[in-house]
């Protein structure tokens, strides 16, 4: 059974009804002299190609759908996926362009760079989600991995800890956050509010930051309610698994203390 772009947009919230698909070309100079883009830009520059588009109807659509999938040219019919971008309108437009208000999105966040589908019209750069459906899916590269940082350089927002749980590319961050309990710091960026909180006994790090991927609260009375999207994880003082569980409370109260986390922060 071959595998289609169709199940790849099956698994996400993306709409192929309301959804462009765009294969980009690597062109140094256009024909009007606007610079083009070539295999070495970077994603700034990648953005801010795509987010210029001619007025013509008959070159981009005069009323383009809200999302927005780009791929890059990978050599004959390959192309590999950059980014999903969500289209929030135009901003000007002048006789020969149009500029659109582009911003990245997190969907298929996980296959970026990994993902190649065959593009079957090599003289169209651009087709309906619908169309592009039925593309056959190439190849779904093994991830790059992501170097860990340390304990003392580690700081991760909501959605990154999700990343980190549940992808390849983080196996190595898991190996540490598995092997080690202690003290970690919830803040949440909104008020600046912190909640020191602990993994201790047969819980490590990684297990208990496994539970706020999850439902965002980990259980904690304090933080139902909240909006997890705005939590940035940290870590304050790791110990071996062996360490007796009266010296991680002590750990635990010390740093409630110091950052005064009952007063004036989510600790009860």
């Amino acid at each position: 059974m071959t595998l289609t772009f169709a199940s790849i947009l099956s698994s996400t919230d993306i709409d192929p009804a309301e959804t462009l698909i765009i294969r980009h070309a690597y062109v140094p100079m256009h024909a009007d002299g606007t610079p083009g883009i070539h295999a070495d830009s970077s994603d700034t520059e990648l953005l801010a190609y795509t987010r210029v588009q001619s007025v013509s109807a008959r070159t981009f659509p005069a009323a383009p759908p809200r999302v927005w999938v780009v791929f890059l040219p990978e050599g004959g019919d390959r192309a590999r996926l950059w980014r999903v971008l969500i289209n929030k309108g135009e901003l000007e437009r002048n006789e020969v362009n149009r500029t659109f208000d582009l911003e990245v999105s997190e969907e298929m966040s996980d296959l970026r760079n990994r993902l190649v589908i065959q593009w079957r019209s090599p003289r169209t750069w651009r087709v309906n989600a619908t169309t592009a459906a039925s593309y056959q899916v190439m190849e779904i590269a093994d991830a790059q991995p992501v170097r860990f940082p340390g304990f003392d350089a580690l700081v991760l927002e909501h959605q990154q800890l999700q990343a980190v749980v549940r992808e390849h590319r983080y196996a190595a961050w898991r190996t540490a956050l598995s092997s080690v309990v202690g003290i970690y710091l919830i803040t949440d960026t909104r008020d600046g509010r912190q909640y020191v909180g602990k993994a201790d006994g047969a819980e490590t790090i990684l297990q208990r930051w496994s539970a706020y991927a999850t439902n965002g609260h980990g259980g904690n009375v304090e933080l139902r309610g909240l909006d997890p999207s705005t939590f940035r994880f940290s870590v304050l003082r790791v110990f071996d698994p062996t360490t007796p569980e009266p010296v991680v409370n002590a750990a635990e109260s010390h740093f409630k203390n110091a950052l005064d986390s009952r007063r004036h922060g989510l600790n009860g």
